[in-house]
Parts: structure tokens; sequence; C-alpha cells
């Protein structure tokens, strides 16, 4: 399996057949757009990523929230290549405002599995990371069709998901965000955990153990890949950086993941947004 990580938490999947996305953001607003304006779908970027990376036989766009940093290139990408989208209402709604054709969009539920070409994907119900300054709409949901330009502030969060990914070869959690639901990975085996970081900086000992504890202590992979390290208000054409300090300190939840996974003879491997693997 190919897999190309373009930042936060969009990936690619590509088994040489079909290819799948796991939320679509290549835009990358500035942090000044995200607090004073609007803005669309840089759609000359997104078509230098597509072509780049070879995205011509995407199947499927599978979202976990609506936060724009998740779903914002969504409608672009998904009209340009053809593939069908699978996600909350919220995101739905941010489709319709994209003018998505109804056949190709698919509102998911928690615990369903949908299958596309050799990958059966299924939907587990999640947490988003605690409120913040930047996304304090937890539990908001995007209740009409959104059209860009849009305030960023308008992608309301739509509720959060993980997903559970299963090919003939290896087994995939992606948990895109830093919190937990006690026991709801229980009988869950994954090879390799894609696992979202943000917050983890700032934790406290008991949090961090207890994320440990009911992600990759439950999963028991082989190589944990952290995701939602990096700075997505920085232009994918642009130096790749971690978060701003003020809001996490990237080298020391690098640290953390490092030790546990020392600790627990896992490999741990961080991927360089625009970058591909082989697993």
């Amino acid at each position: 399996m190919k897999i190309t990580f373009f930042g936060t938490t969009t990936l690619l999947f590509d088994d040489g057949k079909d290819q799948v996305l796991f939320d679509c953001h290549l835009t990358r607003p500035s942090l000044w757009k995200y607090i004073s304006g609007s803005e669309p779908t840089d759609e000359k970027l997104c078509d230098e990523m597509l072509e780049a990376h070879h995205i011509d036989r995407l199947r499927a766009i599978f979202v976990s929230h609506t936060h724009h940093d998740h779903v914002m290139d969504v409608p672009y990408v998904a009209n340009k290549t053809g593939a069908v989208v699978y996600g909350s209402s919220s995101a739905m709604n941010v489709c319709k405002g994209g003018n998505m054709k109804e056949e190709k969009l698919v509102e998911f539920k928690a615990d369903e599995t949908y299958e596309v070409g050799n990958y059966r994907v299924k939907v587990l119900k999640s947490l988003h990371s605690k409120p913040t300054i930047l996304n304090n709409d937890l539990g908001q949901t995007i209740d009409t069709p959104l059209v860009q330009p849009a305030r960023l502030r308008d992608y309301k969060e739509g509720g959060s998901y993980d997903f559970y990914v299963e090919t003939k070869e290896k087994t995939y959690l992606i948990r895109p965000s830093f919190n937990y639901i006690e026991g709801q990975l229980d009988g869950y085996k994954a090879d390799v955990l894609f696992l979202g970081v943000a917050g983890l900086g700032k934790a406290d000992a008991d949090t961090e153990r207890i994320f440990f504890r009911e992600t990759a202590e439950k999963v028991s992979p082989k190589l944990v890949i952290p995701l939602h390290w990096d700075n997505f208000f920085s232009r994918l054409d642009k130096p790749v950086t971690g978060m701003p300090s003020l809001i996490e300190k990237t080298p020391v939840v690098f640290f953390k993941v490092a030790k546990y996974c020392e600790e627990h003879d896992i490999d741990f491997f961080v991927q360089i947004p625009r970058t591909s693997v082989t697993l």
C-alpha cells in the first residue's frame, strides 16, 4: 500500500488499483485568513497536487469531521476526480454547497462498513480534541449547503469519526483527533496506527497515559505515524513546520510518542507532508 500524506490528517491510500482519500485539505489558508475573512479552495494548488501525485483513480473520500482543515477541498477534488464522498450530514452540506451530485454523496453512520474496491472501511464514532480558541464549536453542525468562499469559522465540527481500514495485506486505524472513548477499540487490532496528536504536548500525565492506553495499547500496532502535528496554516508549497508554539509544542509531542513506542517496541515514523511511503 502506498500512502501519501498531505499534512494535517489528509491521507491518500493507493493499492495500485484504487485510491481512497481520508479527509482533503490542500489549500491551507493562513491564520490571518482564518481570523479575518473568507477563502475559497485554491484550485490551482489542488490541480498541482492531483497531477504530481497521480491522483487519477480516486474512488472515495472519507471525511472525519467538518472543520475546514479536514473538509475544505473535498467538493473540488471529488468533482474533479469523480470520487464518492462518505461523511456526516455536515459533510454532505459542504459537498452540496460545492455543487456535488446527490449520487456521489453517502451520509454515513457510526459502525457501518463500506467496501471500495479491495478496501473495507468501518466508521467509528470518535471525539474531537478539547475545545480551543480556534475550535470552540464542538457538537455544532452545518445545516445548510456551505458555499465558497466561506468564512473558515463556518466549517463547524459536525461530529467526529475514526476509520478502521482493512485491506488484503494489512489493517489500519486512522484516529484524527487527540481524544478517546474508553473501551471503543476493544477487540480491534491494527498493523498501522495513524494517531492524531494535536494537544498531546500540553496534556497532563494522566491524560497522556489514558490516551495511549485507549489507542496504541488497545490496537497493538507494529507502526505508529502521527497526524495533525504540522502547521496547517502554512501552504503546501512552503517549508513544513510544526504548529505555532503558542498552540502546540511539536518537539514535545514527538518526544512523548517516541518514548511510548520505544517502551513498547513499536516502530515510530514521522511522515512529512507531500511524501509517500509504501507499507
